[in-house]
């Protein structure tokens, strides 16, 4: 049995109350995954609705960290012709990611850190390597990636998590 608590604010107040995460919670969390991870990288605070909270405890939870750790190592190789990528996934802007390669690693070491990090440094990280439309699989795009993970990693940084830099 899932014991998750989640810290809400107060519908008609501005306290926070806790209250069991609930089945319908993680099922409607998974269905809006894409739409929730957009709204806590704008900053939106996890504690604003339970799907909201649900989602952000998914996403700063260790394991989820290290899995999207591999897939932006994954990224790196496929980018660098070191693996091939898979059937269904769209083609990379292999020179721009190479080019971009340190940054790409301090990002995989900022995800798989021991220490809490921002829920929304790692939604950034998350959508920028979902994006088709991004600078990681749109060579239209004007987008500075190297900039772009740098900004990432910042916010994925302990220090600014614990006092909830945006």
């Amino acid at each position: 049995m899932d014991t998750t608590m989640l810290l809400l604010i107060e519908p008609h107040g501005r306290r926070l109350v806790a209250r069991p995460c609930r089945l319908r919670d993680r099922m409607l969390t998974r269905l809006l995954a894409s739409r929730l991870d957009g709204r806590l990288a704008a900053g939106d605070p996890p504690e604003g609705g339970p799907r909201l909270a649900t989602r952000a405890h998914f996403l700063v939870a260790p394991d989820q960290r290290v899995r999207l750790a591999r897939q932006w190592a994954h990224v790196l190789d496929v980018a660098g012709g070191r693996a091939r990528r898979s059937r269904l996934g769209a083609p990379l802007c292999g020179d721009r990611i190479t080019g971009s390669g340190r940054a790409v690693r301090t990002l995989i070491e900022a995800l798989v850190a021991s220490q809490p990090v921002s829920v929304v440094g790692v939604a950034r990280a998350r959508l920028l390597l979902t994006d088709g439309t991004g600078p990681l699989y749109n060579h239209r795009c004007s987008g500075d990636l190297i900039g772009t993970l740098g900004d990432i990693t910042d916010q994925l940084t302990p220090s600014l998590a614990l006092v909830g830099a945006p």
